[in-house]
């Protein structure tokens, strides 16, 4: 069992799993960008349009899966605007030859402009309505945001994959362990919540009608600024006009803890170091070295050396700071 993976997973199985769950497969398989689990877009024999997701084997348990299609069928619910899985005679998620899959409905969009004020603050309305149904109770199964995993654990992981480079085996992780003490001093937070959990303009697409968010795969508890800070690029004076105006559309449905503010920075950390863990983690998987063909370079772990340097570097600056909105 230890072996089970993508290899197996055929178009033919595929087909076979979605005629089980009573889809009809009409088209080729298109597949579609994901690299943690395999997702593809189909056409049925009424030309409908649907997406498929099989998800990574035993990377989640069944109570995981459903506690997100719960979560994002409790959104759909409440009118927000979120692709939610499609619920086939009582049930959202299919086995099939041990894989675990799901259907959504099939919705395009363009990319979110991030450096659109415009959007930026309608995002804020969307969030700040999604933060206001998520706040009404907690997950059961998911994990929340921790330094344990994120931070410890994923350093554990990049030591034993042995990937970093010999001669910079000692700059490396000198660096990367003061990072490490001073985000997990700095990641106190007090409330937390049930968060998208990776909200990155690539997981937001933008129609005429606004913002739909097409995965949740990542919700967890945290925070409610874990999924804003994601949204803010440029400078400092950048950052601060992008947060005004992303806070001004939040606030109108949901209240904000701008003591969070204080936590972006070793979030921050948190993502840049489990990235690296992620992608020691998942360099067996035949996708990987084809999709990120310059990880496992001396370049790579060289460039990896400076952003955390730049990172040690933000860490101790005073945290970006709005006077709250009376």
């Amino acid at each position: 069992m230890a072996s089970f993976d993508f290899s197996l997973l055929s178009p033919d199985l595929i087909i076979d799993g979605l005629e089980s769950a009573g889809f009809s497969v009409a088209s080729g398989l298109l597949p579609l960008n994901s690299y943690e689990n395999r997702v593809y877009q189909f056409h049925d024999d009424d030309d409908q349009r649907f997406v498929t997701k099989f998800y990574r084997p035993q990377r989640w348990s069944k109570a995981t899966i459903l506690e997100e299609h719960q979560f994002a069928l409790e959104l759909a619910e409440h009118e927000l605007p979120l692709v939610a899985p499609l619920v086939i005679n009582g049930h959202s998620l299919f086995e099939h030859q041990g894989y675990l899959f799901t259907v959504f409905p099939c919705r395009g969009g363009r990319i979110f402009e991030v450096d659109n004020l415009e959007q930026l603050e309608w995002m804020g309305r969307f969030l700040g309505r999604i933060h206001a149904v998520s706040a009404t109770k907690n997950f059961s199964h998911r994990a929340s945001v921790s330094t344990d995993e994120m931070l410890i654990e994923a350093r554990a992981q990049i030591l034993s994959s042995a990937f970093v480079p010999q001669y910079l085996q000692v700059p490396f992780f000198t660096i990367l362990d003061q990072v490490i003490d001073i985000a997990v001093e700095q990641y106190k937070p007090t409330d937390i919540i049930r968060l998208h959990g990776d909200c990155h303009a690539g997981n937001i697409l933008w129609t005429d009608a606004g913002p739909h968010f097409v995965d949740l795969d990542d919700c967890k508890m945290g925070p409610a600024i874990q999924d804003l800070w994601m949204m803010l690029s440029g400078d400092r004076q950048q950052k601060l006009l992008q947060l005004d105006t992303l806070l001004s559309g939040y606030e109108e449905f949901f209240s904000f803890e701008y003591s969070q503010l204080n936590l972006i920075e070793s979030l921050r950390t948190m993502r840049l170091v489990n990235y690296m863990a992620w992608l020691c983690k998942r360099w067996q998987d035949p996708a990987f070295p084809r999709n990120f063909p310059w990880f496992n370079t001396d370049k790579y772990w060289e460039e990896q050396v400076l952003i955390l340097k730049e990172q040690f570097s933000a860490l101790q600056e005073a945290p970006l700071n709005l006077t709250p909105m009376i």
